[in-house]
């Protein structure tokens, strides 16, 4: 019987043990060139370093820029400051609202603002004639309407039954815009106004009538818009005659002069325009 001899294993390569140790030097030898380079990258002139990129920001200056501007900008100045303050780290606008007439005596008294605007020309006038103000720009107009409580207790239709002693209208005082503006609209018409108290703003004539205190109010129309249904318009063309004009300019005592002219640039450019047509404005 034949016999068939096992034929034995064959033994491993004796240099296969070798080649795969030296392919693990290899890849660790490459691992360790590829960390030294990325090492060398991030210590280079021209790159920004871990150290560095983790240091602290420089600090940023602080700033504010104080706005005096006339109490019917309330709205649309705020809107606008929001959008300034988020285009200029470090700065707050600090906004002041006011009869133009009282915030034109607070700049000829020494007050502090770098920017004034004014619901006139006349009280813009007399603060560039003391020296407190230079170029003013108009930037937008306005027009008085008349404005009831909601459901028009007094029964107003017209401008004439202003005159009514029955009724009790609140106006703005003399020497504020809107109340030069009243005096005005009350010439054309040949109607005088049974007004029973002369306010120092157009807001607070507008509270008295939205509170309910008078029959009705002459405001302008950008506070009646804001006002909504907390009042009724009573839409009269003898307001429509008389038109207000609302100037801007930089302060002489202006901390920040370019800072001061980058607000009135915003105001006067297509955003700001833009946002008070929204309000009701008119155009320039």
């Amino acid at each position: 019987m034949n016999s068939t001899t096992p034929t034995p294993p064959t033994a491993p390569s004796a240099t296969a043990p070798r080649a795969r140790a030296a392919r693990r030097a290899v890849a660790v030898t490459t691992t360790a060139l590829l960390t030294v380079a990325l090492a060398a990258c991030g210590t280079s002139s021209g790159s920004e370093t871990p150290a560095a990129a983790s240091s602290p920001d420089v600090a940023v200056e602080e700033q504010t820029l104080t706005v005096l501007a006339a109490a019917s900008l309330r709205d649309v100045f705020a809107e606008l400051a929001e959008g300034f303050e988020a285009e200029h780290d470090g700065v707050t606008v600090a906004l002041s609202f006011a009869g133009s007439a009282d915030l034109a005596d607070q700049l000829l008294a020494g007050s502090p603002g770098d920017v004034f605007a004014s619901a006139d020309t006349k009280n813009m006038d007399r603060v560039v004639e003391g020296g407190d103000a230079t170029d003013p720009v108009v930037f937008a107009t306005n027009t008085l309407t008349v404005v009831v409580p909601a459901g028009n207790p007094g029964g107003v239709t017209s401008f004439a039954d202003l005159s009514r002693e029955d009724l009790k209208v609140v106006v703005c005082a003399a020497e504020v815009p809107c109340g030069s503006a009243t005096t005005k609209v009350e010439a054309a018409a040949g109607t005088t106004v049974h007004r029973v108290s002369e306010e120092a703003s157009v807001t607070d004539v507008l509270a008295k009538v939205t509170a309910g205190e008078a029959d009705a109010g002459l405001v302008y129309v950008t506070d009646a818009t804001l006002a909504g249904d907390d009042v009724e318009v009573i839409d009269v063309p003898e307001t429509k005659t008389v038109v207000n004009t609302y100037p801007i300019a930089v302060t002489s005592g202006a901390a920040d002069t370019a800072l001061a002219q980058e607000w009135l640039d915003l105001v006067t450019g297509p955003v700001g325009q833009a946002a008070l047509a929204k309000a009701g404005f008119g155009a320039p």
